[in-house]
């Protein structure tokens, strides 16, 4: 099998400024529908945040935009390629941190680095001058020979976290990424996220932190498959005459 080459980030695939666009996409698990008929585009270099509680339907999203999970309705395109037809090509524009910790327990913190450095087919020494560059904002060099089961939870997501953009992706999934961890480590690791979207990266963020949901420039706030509301938080906040994300999400969820 051979494997995907790293993208170039100087080639610009997406149209119109857009690096993702979703149209009436669904889907179902026979009688139960886990996304209904959503649409929305994130534009390039944006944070696009989808805030829900578990079972809203953000997960599945994410699924079948990385080419996870066949959709069972509607179109979309991510990185100009299109999810039902071309998702081993989405595979080589993208990063993703799933919502699991889905690394590898008993290899040392170096060896899960070169392993998925490897699989977006990155050589030793590329991968070698790409974690030392990561390692600026990470700190994961001080950790390297330990076993990433001994690692606090917040050390584990800025692992995988490292591992999803060892390749430079143009394009970043984060599931719930900082779920489980303390308020500090959260507040970290939304500063790295700011700063790849400041470098151009687009990043496509799940949660269901309400404070999470500030530091996005757009939000879809997702209830029962649906998307009931989407726009700047500040732009929320004003059309609800509210201060609160949460007391609007409280609103719009029991209405």
């Amino acid at each position: 099998m051979t494997r995907p080459s790293p993208p170039d980030p100087s080639v610009d695939l997406t149209k119109n400024g857009l690096a993702v666009t979703v149209r009436n996409l669904s889907r179902r698990f026979g009688e139960f529908v886990a996304v209904d008929d959503i649409s929305f585009d994130v534009k390039k270099g944006e944070i696009f945040g989808f805030l829900g509680a578990n079972g809203a339907g953000k997960t599945t999203t994410i699924r079948m935009l990385t080419g996870l999970l066949e959709p069972s309705s509607g179109e979309g395109q991510v990185g100009g390629f299109d999810i039902h037809k071309d998702y081993e090509k989405i595979k080589t524009r993208i990063g993703y941190m799933s919502q699991k910790f889905s690394l590898y327990d008993d290899l040392k913190v170096v060896e899960n680095l070169y392993f998925f450095g490897g699989i977006y087919g990155l050589s030793r020494e590329h991968i070698r001058m790409r974690v030392a560059e990561l390692d600026q904002s990470l700190n994961l060099l001080a950790v390297a020979d330990r076993k990433t089961m001994s690692l606090p939870l917040g050390f584990k997501q800025r692992l995988a976290l490292a591992c999803a953009i060892l390749h430079k992706p143009p394009i970043l999934f984060l599931d719930e990424p900082t779920g489980g961890v303390d308020p500090i480590a959260r507040r970290y690791f939304w500063d790295l996220i700011s700063t790849l979207a400041g470098d151009g990266t687009t990043v496509f963020v799940t949660t269901h932190y309400m404070d999470e949901a500030e530091y996005c420039h757009r939000l879809s706030i997702m209830y029962k498959g649906k998307i009931i509301e989407m726009d700047s938080p500040s732009a929320i906040k004003k059309k609800y005459n509210s201060v609160s994300i949460e007391d609007i999400f409280i609103k719009l969820v029991d209405r």
